[in-house]
């Protein structure tokens, strides 16, 4: 038996996705830059999927870039955002949180030198403090850059105060919205919510890797960081990943018609493992909100006096599939910058996992799951001793 739960790193792409992009290799393989009638074919099926991507957070299509991925749509955002800022006698300044994910944390602090940079702390369920957010933002600061859904504890952020609190401040300061795991879970509308640009990927939501988005509302302009051609406006120039494009917008256009049968069916995972995982296990301590307060797909979860990365390969080994946190973290020799902010007890940072939920789950897993992460728990504590 082989159960997936690492859905926030990647998600099994679907076969309706699949067979898009299969017809795009097969039967539409030309460049969209070119003039014939290849060209024009799947520049066609691009601007369906650009529709589709837009549809998701009720944008205009003419606002949505098609890039490499999450990361490097965090990357031009931010990078485009604040291009040319250090050659201003000015010293401004820009905020984020201590809990964003790599690519938004270690692209701030590329900025040290030249801009004052202000690192947001939360509570200890993840969330940033307005009050703070106020204090910090003036005359001065550039860009404002926040996580809506944290890639670790499914902490959802109070988006539309963050907006109020910072053009209140100062009408003239960027938002940018890392919404990566945010994107096809909760509901985001930009008519609603005025922030300048948001980012987010396809492979979180069942679509292919290496293709992701960002979106620029109309009349904010970023200076571009990548340099060529003119495709998707000099914006991301080099020829498209068009058969990731067009699995994208079918990904997307899935997620739209199924929202909210999907993200309920989510939510009852999260907190039936939630409860489950607190009857059955001692010495726990879940990190997320198990109510429809966190993100559907997220839990994470500390246990004390056990290793999260033996815990991890443990339960490899019976076919299940968890994560110790961030992919893009997974890897680094450091403590986990998350947990501490929410200031997790010592005990039990070390014993903790991420469980992450998608499509192809169902609630008929979670006796198999919790009766053989208990057994693997108990086995661990013992050599732990």
């Amino acid at each position: 038996m082989e159960i997936y739960l690492d859905n926030s790193a990647t998600t099994k792409i679907r076969q309706e996705v699949m067979e898009e992009i299969k017809d795009v290799y097969e039967n539409n393989y030309g460049n969209p830059s070119s003039i014939h009638r290849k060209g024009l074919q799947i520049e066609k099926k691009m601007e369906i999927s650009r529709k589709s991507v837009a549809r998701v957070i009720n944008a205009k299509p003419e606002e949505i870039y098609f890039t490499g991925g999450g990361t490097e749509s965090n990357n031009i955002a931010i990078l485009g955002h604040l291009n040319n800022s250090s050659n201003s006698e000015v010293k401004y300044n820009i905020i984020t949180t201590k809990i964003e994910h790599p690519s938004v944390y270690n692209t701030f602090k590329h900025f040290e030198e030249n801009l004052d940079v202000k690192y947001l702390g939360t509570d200890e369920t993840g969330k940033i403090n307005i009050s703070e957010l106020a204090e910090s933002v003036d005359e001065n600061t550039l860009l404002v850059s926040i996580i809506l859904v944290n890639n670790e504890l499914g902490t959802i952020q109070e988006l539309d105060k963050i907006v109020e609190t910072v053009k209140k401040k100062n009408k003239r300061t960027k938002i940018h919205v890392d919404a990566i795991q945010a994107f096809g879970k909760i509901k985001i509308d930009t008519n609603k919510t005025h922030v300048d640009t948001i980012s987010f990927s396809s492979h979180k939501i069942h679509g292919p890797k290496g293709v992701g988005g960002l979106y620029i509302r109309s009349g904010c302009r970023i200076n571009s960081v990548i340099f060529g051609g003119n495709q998707e406006k000099g914006i991301r120039p080099g020829t498209e990943n068009t058969p990731g494009i067009v699995g994208f917008g079918k990904a997307c256009e899935l997620v739209y018609e199924n929202f909210q049968d999907e993200t309920d069916k989510l939510y009852a995972l999260k907190e039936k493992y939630g409860m489950r995982l607190k009857e059955e296990i001692e010495d726990i301590k879940i990190n997320s909100d198990l109510t429809i307060l966190g993100a559907p797909h997220i839990l994470n979860v500390s246990f004390k006096n056990i290793k999260g990365e033996v815990l991890v390969h443990y339960l490899e080994n019976k076919g299940i599939y968890v994560s110790t946190g961030s992919a893009c973290s997974s890897k680094a020799k450091s403590d986990n910058r998350i947990l501490k902010s929410i200031n997790l007890d010592r005990d039990y940072i070390d014993g903790t996992i991420r469980i992450s939920f998608g499509y192809f789950n169902n609630l008929d897993e979670i006796d198999y799951v919790i009766l053989n992460m208990k057994e693997s728990i108990n086995e661990i504590r013992k050599f732990m001793k």
